[in-house]
């Protein structure tokens, strides 16, 4: 699959971006990634509610191989082949595979961060009521014992 069998296939459901990414292509709308064109074929973004629709038409979930086992992604299905000469269907199936990679987005959490622990400066160590911490001490105790 090129790039302009893409713009073609998704004409119906409206501007898509596509961006090379692994061994093919990932295809967005508004910012979402929704879709991985590659070698094997065209695979949508799926959940809950639209992976019963892919099994319905026999679709499989994404596969690759590593050296040491297979490696099911079950977030991504393939396409069933009927829909590329269905433009009006895929419209659909595309529009539902946006709302699912929508869905997820809303389910990630950003990572919290670790609170930074406050620093001590030298100057703020040396100040009445604080003592500087003890490598500095020792650093301190060194150079006048060298005088």
């Amino acid at each position: 699959m090129d790039r302009d069998f893409l713009i073609d296939l998704f004409a119906d459901f409206g501007p898509v971006t596509i961006r090379k990414m692994f061994s093919g292509f990932g295809i967005s709308a508004d910012g979402t990634n929704f879709a991985l064109a590659l070698r094997a074929g065209l695979y949508f973004r799926a959940d809950d509610q639209t992976i019963p629709q892919f099994e319905a038409e026999g679709s499989q979930p994404f596969q690759y191989q590593t050296r040491t086992k297979t490696v099911t992604v079950n977030s991504y299905w393939q396409l069933p082949a009927r829909l590329f000469d269905d433009s009006e269907e895929l419209a659909d199936w595309t529009r539902a595979a946006l709302a699912a990679a929508q869905r997820a987005a809303l389910r990630k959490r950003p990572k919290a961060r670790k609170a930074a622990k406050p620093k001590v400066t030298a100057k703020a160590a040396a100040k009445p009521g604080g003592r500087k911490p003890a490598a500095k001490r020792r650093v301190a105790k060194a150079r006048k014992a060298r005088r």
